[in-house]
């Protein structure tokens, strides 16, 4: 044969079986067998170095390999690595490889995968965080991942941003999500980035252990007093913290349409999320108690459900675990049986004055009250004078 690089396994066997003829003639080191004998041991060592390396080589000494072989330039490199100044970038070290890089050099050039990875590892990871389903843009601009470069930069690496990122979900897939947002679309993937930005938010946060019995409808209803209370809505944050409950407050994706959400943290702490995407008194209260149900009721380390909910769909709900939620969270509010007792008073003539005082005789916020009339009644312009607006976004710095 006639000597050149070796690129295939036919090649290198074709090589292997040339040497062994010419060293049984055993030729003179001077002769043109014996030159050739020399170039082909060559080839064939060059090659086995690449393909079948003792230490691996580098991922940039594997790709000039591959040019050399096959006579590439620089040029040639851009549709598996991009433009002409990444691929100067990326041979010079100054540009790590990409997983999406490393899969078209190892398709489109052959380089093994261990090679490109720089470790033992023999397959390319499959894809498991595709840029393009994500609100990436709204992640980084939200500071959910931190990269120092253009969004451009960012999508390159996206992938293993994405991946660092999920990690804290400790290689578990998240929980099942169940999501109550009548005819609204729901982004999961942006329910899952959101779900654990508010994990990254806790991670710090040491709270005394979390122990299932000390939930109950006295507890929930001692908690709905503290709306009454000047400060009432932090009182509540601290209030659960003490009981080992995580009580986060985060700005809601775009595609999401959510309000709370409630699931388990890494640290075996129950999780309340809220969103205070409606700045009102009377929403707050009844999130934080409905998510507070969810735990007590259906949420623990066994059955690791995530409940992510939507407030304003509230009415159309079927769902048994919702509907159970949604009881819990009236009854902590306002006790059964005071409801029955001033129902119809309440709902027949509705007045600022009947509403200030069935709060105070109950010990809460009023615009508790004017929302439990409202929805009772359907009628959402009720009491506008009770409007329940307030500034907890503000206070909770989410503005």
């Amino acid at each position: 044969m006639k000597p050149c690089i070796i690129k295939t396994e036919e090649q290198y066997d074709q090589a292997l079986e040339r040497i062994g003829t010419l060293m049984m003639d055993d030729p003179a080191a001077d002769s043109d067998a014996g030159r050739e004998l020399d170039l082909l041991a060559m080839l064939v060592e060059q090659y086995e170095d690449l393909v079948y390396p003792i230490d691996l080589p580098s991922p940039i000494a594997a790709i000039r390999f591959r040019m050399d072989q096959a006579g590439m330039k620089q040029k040639d490199l851009q549709p598996y690595i991009g433009s002409a100044s990444k691929v100067s970038e990326v041979l010079n070290g100054k540009r790590p490889l990409s997983l999406s890089m490393i899969r078209k050099l190892h398709k489109g050039l052959g380089i093994p995968a261990e090679v490109l990875l720089a470790d033992s590892t023999p397959e390319i990871p499959e894809l498991v965080y595709d840029v393009s389903a994500f609100p990436f843009n709204e992640m980084l601009k939200r500071d959910y991942i931190s990269f120092s470069g253009s969004v451009r930069e960012a999508k390159e690496y996206g992938e293993e941003l994405l991946s660092c990122f999920f990690n804290i979900f400790n290689g578990k897939p998240p929980h099942p999500v169940h999501c109550r947002s009548g005819k609204d679309v729901v982004d999961h993937n942006s329910l899952v980035a959101w779900q654990a930005r508010c994990l990254y938010q806790i991670k710090t946060a040491k709270l005394p252990a979390y122990k299932a019995d000390h939930i109950s409808e006295e507890f929930a209803s001692t908690l709905a007093k503290l709306s009454y209370t000047e400060n009432g809505t932090q009182s509540a944050v601290d209030f659960l913290n003490k009981k080992g409950i995580h009580v986060v407050f985060l700005k809601h994706l775009p595609g999401t349409h959510l309000d709370g959400a409630s699931f388990m943290s890494p640290d075996g702490n129950p999780v309340i999320a809220m969103t205070l995407r409606h700045d009102r008194i009377d929403n707050f209260w009844f999130t934080l108690l409905h998510e507070l149900g969810h735990i007590h009721l259906h949420i623990s380390e066994a059955v690791s459900l995530a409940f992510f909910d939507s407030e304003s769909n509230l009415r159309k709900t079927q769902d048994k675990r919702e509907l159970e939620a949604n009881q819990f969270a009236a009854n902590a509010l306002i006790p059964e049986q005071s409801w029955v007792e001033h129902r119809d008073d309440l709902l027949n003539r509705p007045t600022e004055s009947k509403v200030n005082a069935f709060a105070e005789m109950l010990t809460i916020h009023r615009s508790i009250v004017a929302g439990r009339i409202r929805f009772e009644k359907n009628i959402y312009k009720l009491l506008p004078q009770i409007d329940g607006k307030a500034s907890l976004r503000k206070q909770f710095a989410l503005v």
